[in-house]
C-alpha cells in the first residue's frame, strides 16, 4: 500500500528533526538562563567607575570611587558613569555573542547563524 515510502515514509527522520529541535530549544533556554546570571564588570577612568551588568544587558550595580565625587567635576562623573555602563554592555554582548557561538557551533551548525532567539 505505501510501495516506495521506506518503511514510515520518512518519519523517522521527522521524529529526529523534532528530537534536535526540541534539544536545542531545551539549549538555548539553558543559555538564555545562565546569560540572565552571569555577571560582567565593565570599567572607566582606570577602574574609578565600575558598572555591573548582566550577560543579557541589565545593569545591576555601580561602584564609584568616593575620590572622585567633587561637585565641580559633576560632568566629568557623568561621563565616567555612561562609559563604565557601555563598556559593561559592551561586554555582556560580546560574551552573550560568544556563548552563541559555541552553542550553534555544538548543535553542528554554521558558528555565524543567526537564531532567532
Amino acid at each position: 500500500m505505501f510501495k516506495g515510502l521506506g518503511g514510515l515514509g520518512g518519519l523517522g527522520d521527522m521524529a529526529k528533526m523534532m528530537k534536535a529541535a526540541q534539544d536545542m530549544q531545551t539549549k538555548m533556554a539553558e543559555l538564555q538562563e545562565g546569560l540572565a546570571n552571569s555577571v560582567v564588570i565593565g570599567e572607566s577612568g582606570a577602574g574609578l567607575v565600575k558598572a555591573r551588568a548582566t550577560c543579557k544587558g541589565d545593569v545591576t550595580g555601580l561602584d564609584i570611587d568616593p575620590s572622585i565625587l567633587v561637585p565641580s567635576e559633576k560632568e566629568v562623573i557623568e561621563d565616567l558613569i555612561l562609559a563604565a555602563i557601555r563598556d559593561a554592555q559592551s561586554k555582556a554582548a560580546a560574551k552573550s555573542a560568544d556563548e552563541m557561538r559555541r552553542l550553534t557551533e555544538s548543535l553542528g551548525l554554521p558558528a555565524d547563524m543567526k537564531l532567532p532567539f
